[in-house]
């Protein structure tokens, strides 16, 4: 009779498993809370110690950490020196081992934990198991997630040599516990308050295969730091796939609105950065404001909202073409006027940064990795520089530039009046330029930008662009300082009456 070992810290789907295990002829044997949960379904299982012969002890710690589990394990069936070696010191092959490991990430991320608990959580026994097992393919059926559950039993009552699906199980015991031992070293290190040690190990689970990236022709994937946290959280209704692209956008969406907290905001994204932010009373305001400043570069866009959508936003946003829709939530009445848009991609939930994670881009042959930009921007530290001081309204419109001018491509210049973007200069190679097309685009679009307040991601080199600004009639500037030649970019601002505050602060987005 073969024999199935399991050992499950996760025990969704574990009773039906085991009953279809014994229905296939196999005999269980278990530990601790497992074979509690399966005797409690009247389920035939062994205790490991009446293999071993060995009680379990260390409160746990060992278990299966016995030559009987692994040499039972790890004994090739088509060497007669292999079985002869365990045939002599009573050893029965294991045929199938199911284990799932201690939910480490999950008690790391508690709140208070003393760190002698977060140890207690790092498996020991079972990726020993796996791993035993997994080297053992050819023999040996090795199960670490549930979603298998089904496929291992279609297998069994199908018979003969499922080769293949015991090599791919195999190659996902690898790829889970690399995972598993990921998440420890980076815990290790955070620890000691190191975000970048020696040796960075990343673990991160596959998604979904995306149709393409970026362009047709290039094969890509989606892949999550953890399973249902950020993009991955979100549930789609409608629409298409997402995209490579869509995703990208997406996330350029999110930190958009991050900064905004817990205001109405609303920010209008193509090619990952704002083509309109705003702010408003309701979700709809929020919408016709951020639509205003560039409605023809809207068309095609990814909306983000950091409130639940109703029907009223749904009904306006309806009458654009647009490709994705991302918001906390949505009402009934939303979900089926947006729903009536086949290819719309509607995705509701909360993908806000925790802050914690690490920002990743690829390079040749490697990777840069670098904590994640702030998501709150105040105006704490600002420090006037120029002989008029911002009005009370300039202020404000000062502060939402500076928020909003963090999402858009560097070099960056943003325009904003009353809650509003009303200008967008990204992407330029030069900062006279990215004023320049802000001013250019604020036009475009009708909008006056006498008055206006400017933010800038970086510090001015020259005076030109607050010269080109003040052309423009902005009346107010927000920028990082921290130029060579600052002294005489504030006296270009003291000229044109213009008032200036610096953050001390960059926000570059490459």
């Amino acid at each position: 009779m073969p024999v199935a070992l399991l050992s499950v810290s996760d025990k969704t789907g574990l009773v039906d498993f085991a009953r279809g295990l014994v229905e296939g002829g196999y005999a269980l044997v278990s530990t601790g809370g497992t074979a509690k949960a399966l005797r409690a379904a009247q389920l035939p299982v062994r205790d490991i110690s009446e293999i071993t012969h060995f009680p379990e002890m260390l409160d746990g710690r060992v278990k299966t950490l016995h030559p009987v589990v692994h040499g039972g394990l790890l004994a090739r069936r088509d060497l007669p020196e292999h079985m002869a070696a365990i045939a002599e010191h009573g050893i029965a092959p294991i045929d199938l081992v199911c284990v799932n490991l201690y939910p480490f990430r999950e008690t790391a991320a508690k709140p208070g934990l003393a760190p002698e608990e977060v140890i207690e959580q790092i498996d020991i026994g079972g990726p020993s198991m796996l791993r035993s097992a997994a080297k053992n393919f050819a023999s040996v059926t090795v199960v670490v997630d549930p979603a298998d559950y089904t496929r291992v039993l279609a297998a069994i009552a199908n018979g003969g040599d499922a080769l293949e699906l015991r090599r791919d199980l195999a190659e996902k015991v690898y790829a889970h516990t690399a995972s598993y031992d990921a998440a420890i070293s980076g815990w290790f290190a955070s620890q000691r308050g190191e975000r970048f040690p020696e040796r960075l190990a990343l673990g991160y689970e596959r998604v979904q295969t995306l149709r393409y990236g970026e362009n047709p022709g290039q094969a890509a994937a989606f892949y999550s730091e953890e399973r249902g946290r950020g993009l991955a959280a979100l549930k789609q209704h409608g629409g298409k796939e997402l995209s490579f692209n869509n995703l990208l956008d997406l996330e350029g969406a999110m930190l958009a609105i991050d900064p905004f907290g817990e205001e109405v905001a609303c920010a209008i994204i193509k090619h990952t950065t704002p083509c309109g932010l705003a702010t408003g009373k309701t979700a709809l305001e929020a919408y016709q404001k951020a639509l205003a400043c560039d409605p023809v570069s809207a068309f095609g866009s990814v909306i983000a909202f950091s409130v639940p959508v109703d029907e009223a936003a749904a009904q306006a946003i309806a009458s654009l073409f647009v490709e994705c829709l991302i918001a906390p939530a949505f009402s009934a009445e939303a979900l089926q006027i947006l729903g009536a848009k086949k290819n719309l991609r509607v995705l509701e939930g909360a993908a806000r940064s925790t802050g914690t994670a690490l920002d990743v881009k690829g390079v040749r042959g490697g990777i840069l990795v670098q904590e994640r930009a702030p998501s709150v921007l105040d105006d704490h530290n600002w420090r006037l520089v120029t002989k008029r001081a911002p009005t009370s309204a300039e202020s404000k419109d000062l502060l939402f530039a500076w928020r909003a001018v963090a999402s858009v491509k560097s070099n960056a210049i943003v325009l904003a009046r009353d809650g509003a973007t009303i200008g967008i200069g990204a992407g330029q190679m030069s900062r006279v330029d990215a004023a320049f097309l802000a001013v250019h685009k604020a036009r475009a679009a009708n909008h006056d930008p006498n008055g206006a307040a400017l933010g800038s991601d970086a510090f001015f080199p020259f005076r030109d662009g607050v010269d080109q600004a003040a052309q423009a009639g902005v009346r107010a500037i927000v920028q990082p300082g921290g130029s060579v030649r600052d002294d005489e970019v504030i006296a270009a601002a003291d000229e044109h009456g213009i008032a200036m505050v610096f953050t001390g602060q960059r926000t570059f987005r490459h």
